[in-house]
């Protein structure tokens, strides 16, 4: 991936160092390392923060496809990695209270063994409380054609590395969880065949809109709370400790992504799309509803039932997700419904 614009001093500083051998930028780390501590003792909004979100965002980035003319040797460069951690901690405090507030009064039934049976209703449960604003709906109904666009290019920095962050968890599973998450992921990556990858189809339907298909290409142009989403999940698929959120959290991305995805076919449908830029979403709305069993019961259901003590976590990720994408699901509808545009700046033009 290229690397973007800055987005203020911390990002400015991070790609400063990375210009540079691992070997050679001790000075510029410790410098790194002072700004980043000085300026998240001063935000007051860590999932907002632009420069916080970017800096994250291309420090995971070098454990995925790293970064344009950036040296591999950074991927695990002990101070580096002191500097994600400095990020991370605070910015999962924030997850953890976003997770709360999204819960509200729901409350684990009392009294019910938490078989994986009764960890998928708890998640089917918490589902079902969602009340954010739908995009999906407005998409189907009234989104423009540039909002469309608009809504693509939100989606790209996650889609076009879809399913990545959540293999990262295969290895730190055993039994019926790993087997359960092997299976959905090989669906995700098109059981074998490049073209039907759900990343590849993704590109198609961007490209199907005149847009740039090629990974971060409009990566300046997102907010930080779309940044947010994606960090979400390389925390905890990064993160051993965090297999238990990872796992709810691809838990509840699947079981509401089918009637979603539904809507979303309808609205490019709705401006004379065909089936080859409606493929993507067409294949999630039947995809999706199996998935959602396999990953309540199996994965999450399963992974609790072998250790218990996740739960927490299963339901942490659960609830993460559902208020990240409640704020961004925010943040499309006022734009939109204001007439202005959800992006920070204008998208470029396709390559």
């Amino acid at each position: 991936m290229k690397i973007p614009e800055t987005r203020g001093s911390i990002s400015s500083a991070l790609f400063a160092a990375l210009a540079k051998d691992p070997e050679t930028a001790g000075a510029e780390l410790d410098g790194l390392y002072q700004l980043a501590a000085g300026h998240l003792a001063g935000t007051g909004d860590i999932i907002g923060d632009e420069d916080i979100q970017l800096s994250l965002f291309c420090l995971y980035e070098l454990h995925y496809s790293g970064l344009d003319g950036v040296s591999d040797g950074w991927e695990w460069e002990p101070d580096l990695i002191r500097v994600r951690r400095l990020i991370e901690e605070p910015f999962e405090a924030a997850l953890r209270a976003a997770a709360r507030q999204a819960a509200g009064n729901f409350e684990l039934p009392a009294g019910v063994a938490m078989t994986s049976d009764a960890v998928a209703d708890v998640l089917f449960g918490l589902a079902a409380t969602e009340t954010g604003p739908s995009v999906s709906r407005y998409v189907a109904k009234k989104a423009s054609v540039d909002q469309l666009k608009e809504f693509l290019i939100h989606k790209s920095v996650y889609q076009l590395k879809e399913a990545d962050p959540h293999t990262w968890a295969i290895p730190r599973l055993t039994g019926r969880a790993k087997a359960a998450l092997v299976e959905i992921q090989a669906d995700e990556y098109g059981g074998g065949r490049p073209e039907r990858m759900h990343s590849a189809l993704f590109a198609r339907t961007m490209r199907g809109l005149g847009l740039d298909d090629s990974y971060g290409a409009y990566l300046d142009a997102v907010p930080a709370v779309s940044l947010a989403s994606v960090n979400l999940m390389s925390l905890c698929g990064l993160n051993r400790r965090l297999r238990g959120a990872i796992a709810g959290h691809l838990a509840i991305y699947e079981m509401t992504s089918s009637q979603p995805n539904r809507f979303y076919g309808n609205g490019f449908r709705r401006h004379g799309f065909a089936a080859d830029i409606t493929h993507y979403f067409d294949e999630h709305v039947e995809a999706d509803a199996v998935h959602e069993q396999i990953a309540g019961r199996d994965l999450a259901g399963g992974l609790v039932e072998a250790e218990p003590s996740l739960l927490a976590d299963v339901l942490f990720g659960a609830t993460a997700v559902m208020a990240i994408d409640s704020r961004l699901s925010a943040h499309l509808m006022s734009s939109w419904e204001a007439g202005e545009t959800s992006l920070r700046a204008a998208a470029p033009a396709a390559a």
